[in-house]
């Protein structure tokens, strides 16, 4: 893998980032092109060179930019490339970047055979004629590029892992994580990574001045705190996340969401999500938070968060 092969210029210092992702077909410039997602980038893939000036020709960029570069387009070729980065030098925004993801024709031959896919420049031929097409028209970008990752001997995670050291904001916090509340009335949230009942709790329904209010008010924190399962579930649940983030990080894992339950989504698991939701940002990470039957109360006209929509007697 080589780096950059010169600092960057003071032009691209003081602006975003602006970075053009080629090479082969099958060589990870969609792992790429994601990975970049992910580290905050603005991303456009498979852009036709010929709309790259009306893109840059309005406001400057608000975020980094990444452009997929495919050998399919229409209008691609080594001439219109080189004639693409000679157009964005002369703008006055970022300096790009070309980033030329290669691997041996081996390797990619053995990737198309596994996967069983026809190569696009071999629709009706075998892929190693497509890959040695393909090779033929890309080695003048090749040559031109700012930055080569051989993809080769890399895994998926491998190349990610490639691409944010190289291109990932200094500054950027490496996991987001999502806390949410949930009823178990209205099933799991689909997307939730790790799931926690917290129906072993005492519940604030059956205290006649809280069954208005909801985990969000003072009173009810106060007294589902004094069960006492709650301060040990509480530190075991922070001692485990504490060891899983940075493990979740090192496989590539970008967006984590953790979902607290009960019965109704009203009480024990909102107290809960934010108090998870305020251990970990007091730690430094990133945190969003979504009170699930809550948001759905507060959406549906004339009804607050302490309204029985469904008559459920429990909380």
């Amino acid at each position: 893998m080589e780096g950059p092969p010169e600092p960057m210029p003071d032009r691209l210092k003081q602006s975003h980032r602006l970075v053009l992702v080629t090479g082969p077909s099958g060589a990870g410039r969609s792992t790429a092109i994601k990975a970049l997602e992910d580290a905050g980038y603005e991303t456009i893939d498979n852009l036709p060179l010929r709309l790259m000036e009306p893109l840059f020709s309005g406001m400057p960029l608000e975020r980094p930019m990444a452009l997929g570069i495919d050998t399919r387009n229409r209008d691609y070729s080594p001439t219109s490339v080189k004639e693409a980065l000679d157009l964005l030098e002369r703008i006055d925004g970022p300096v790009p970047e070309l980033l030329y993801l290669d691997c041996s024709p081996e390797i990619l031959l053995r990737r198309y055979s596994e996967t069983r896919r026809r190569h696009p420049m071999a629709q009706e031929e075998s892929p190693r004629e497509g890959i040695q097409r393909e090779f033929a028209l890309l080695s003048p970008v090749r040559d031109a590029a700012d930055v080569l990752i051989d993809t080769s001997a890399l895994s998926p995670h491998d190349l990610r892992a490639a691409v944010e050291k190289l291109f990932a904001p200094k500054d950027r916090q490496p996991l987001a994580l999502s806390v949410q509340s949930f009823s178990y009335k209205r099933a799991l949230p689909q997307t939730a990574d790790m799931v926690f009942d917290c129906r072993f709790l005492h519940n604030p329904h059956w205290v006649e001045d809280l069954r208005a209010l909801t985990g969000m008010d003072a009173p009810v924190g106060a007294y589902v705190s004094t069960d006492p399962s709650f301060a040990p579930f509480l530190e075991r649940l922070m001692g485990m996340v504490d060891l899983l983030l940075p493990a979740y990080i090192s496989e590539g894992r970008s967006h984590l969401e953790i979902a607290f339950g009960c019965t109704g989504g009203k009480h024990r698991s909102v107290f809960v999500t934010e108090t998870v939701a305020q251990a970990l940002a007091q730690r430094g990470w990133q945190v969003s938070i979504r009170h699930r039957e809550l948001d759905r109360f507060t959406t549906l006209p004339g009804l607050a968060p302490g309204d029985n929509v469904n008559g459920d007697t429990t909380a």
